[in-house]
C-alpha cells in the first residue's frame, strides 16, 4: 500500500497523512494517532527518500572510520556497538552511512558529509585525549554524540562513557585485597582516553595502599591476543614477574592466560588475571560460571544508548549537549584466587 492508497483508506488527504506520519505539530494528536494505527495495521512503511524531502532530513546517521591497522576501530568490538546502535536507527526509520577514510583525511570526511547533506548526525567513536574531531563537529554545526570522553576537550559536547577509571580501581582494589603486589597492567592504547582513564584507576589504587606502578609492569598497545600473549610472556620471563596481571580487553586476556599455561602455571592459583568484558554476542565470558574476573559493561547498550541520544539531539535542535556514564560491574570468575605465597 502506498501513500496514496492509505490516504483514500483513511479519507484523508495524502499531505495530512504524511504530516502525520512525520510528526509535523500542527497535526492532532487524535489524527495521528489515528494514521498511525492504520498504518500499523496495513503494514504500511513510509519510504525514506520521501520522508527525508518532505521534513529535510536524510534519516541516515554517518561513523566515519580510519583505516589504519594501528587503530582501536580493527578490534571487532565495534560490531556488537553497531549492532546496538542500528537496532535504534532501523526502529526509528534510520539508516547507517559508514565511511572508510584514511587516518589523515577524517577533517575532509566530515566537511564532506556535512557538504552533501546525506546523514542527519554521527556517532564519534574511539576518541583521543585532545580530540579535535569535537571542535570540528561544533564548527560544522553537526548533531554528534562521542562514544568515550576527550579529557582535554573543556568544551560541551555529547556523550555516553563507560566509568573506565572507577572500574579498574576496583579491579585492582580486588586483587589488592586477595594479597597481590606486583600485579601488571596490560592496557589499551593511552593515546585514547578510555585506557589513559583505566592506567589512573590503576595507579590511584595502589598508590593509596602506598605502592608505586613500576613501568616494568605495564604495557600499552593495540588491544589483541598477541599483544596480550606478548605483554604477558615477557613479564613473566622477568626477574620479579608479577602475580597478577589486569587486561584492557577479553581479546589481550586470552593471549595472556596462553602465555600463563605455556610455563606450567595456572591461571587463577599461580596466576590472577582480571579483564575488561563488553559483554560480546559472540565471545561470552564462560557459560554458568565466568572463565575471567572481568569488569563488565555491555558494548551492545552503550550503541543503544549511544543512538537514542544522537536521534534525541537531532529531532529536538537547541536542546543542550547529552551525556551519560555506564559503571561497570565487577564480575568475579575462576581467574582470580589468593597471591601465591
Amino acid at each position: 500500500m502506498n501513500l496514496k492508497e492509505l490516504s483514500s483508506h483513511l479519507g484523508l488527504s495524502p499531505t495530512t497523512v504524511s504530516r502525520a506520519l512525520n510528526g509535523y505539530p500542527e497535526v492532532s494528536e487524535t489524527t495521528r494517532a489515528r494514521v498511525l494505527e492504520a498504518a500499523k495495521a496495513v503494514g504500511y512503511s513510509p519510504n525514506a527518500r520521501a520522508q527525508g524531502l518532505a521534513t529535510g532530513r536524510a534519516r541516515a546517521i554517518g561513523h566515519v572510520l580510519p583505516m589504519s591497522t594501528r587503530h582501536e576501530m580493527v578490534n571487532p568490538i565495534f560490531g556488537d556497538f553497531i549492532l546496538g546502535a542500528g537496532s535504534v536507527y532501523s526502529r526509528q526509520g534510520y539508516e547507517v552511512v559508514i565511511s572508510l577514510v584514511e587516518d589523515t583525511g577524517e577533517e575532509a570526511a566530515y566537511r564532506a558529509i556535512k557538504a552533501r547533506g546525506n546523514v542527519d548526525g554521527v556517532l564519534v567513536h574511539g576518541p583521543h585525549m585532545d580530540d579535535p574531531r569535537i571542535g570540528l563537529l561544533r564548527e560544522l554545526q553537526m548533531p554528534f554524540v562521542v562514544h568515550g570522553r576527550a579529557s582535554y576537550v573543556t568544551e560541551d559536547y555529547s556523550w555516553l562513557d563507560t566509568n573506565n577509571g572507577r572500574g579498574f580501581r576496583r579491579a585492582t582494589d580486588f586483587l589488592l585485597d586477595l594479597g597481590h603486589k606486583r600485579i601488571a597492567l596490560v592496557n589499551g592504547l593511552e593515546a585514547m582516553d578510555f585506557a589513559h582513564r583505566r592506567r589512573a584507576g590503576y595507579s590511584d589504587a595502589l598508590a593509596a595502599r602506598g605502592l608505586a606502578a613500576s613501568p616494568a609492569l605495564m604495557r600499552s598497545g593495540e588491544m589483541t591476543e598477541i599483544y596480550g600473549h606478548a605483554s604477558a610472556s615477557e613479564m613473566l620471563d622477568g626477574p620479579e614477574p608479577p602475580t597478577a596481571f589486569l587486561v584492557a580487553s577479553m581479546i589481550s586476556a586470552i593471549g595472556v592466560r596462553r602465555a600463563i599455561q605455556e610455563r606450567g602455571l595456572t591461571m587463577g592459583r599461580d596466576v590472577s588475571v582480571i579483564t575488561h568484558d563488553d559483554d560480546l554476542s559472540y565471545m561470552r565470558n564462560g557459560i554458568d560460571v565466568p572463565i575471567f574476573t572481568a569488569t563488565r559493561s555491555s558494548v551492545q547498550n552503550a550503541g543503544m544508548r549511544a543512538a537514542e541520544m544522537l536521534l534525541s539531539l537531532i529531532e529536538n535542535p537547541g536542546q543542550p549537549p547529552l551525556t551519560e556514564l555506564f559503571e561497570a560491574e565487577l564480575i568475579i570468575g575462576s581467574s582470580t584466587g589468593p597471591a601465591p605465597s
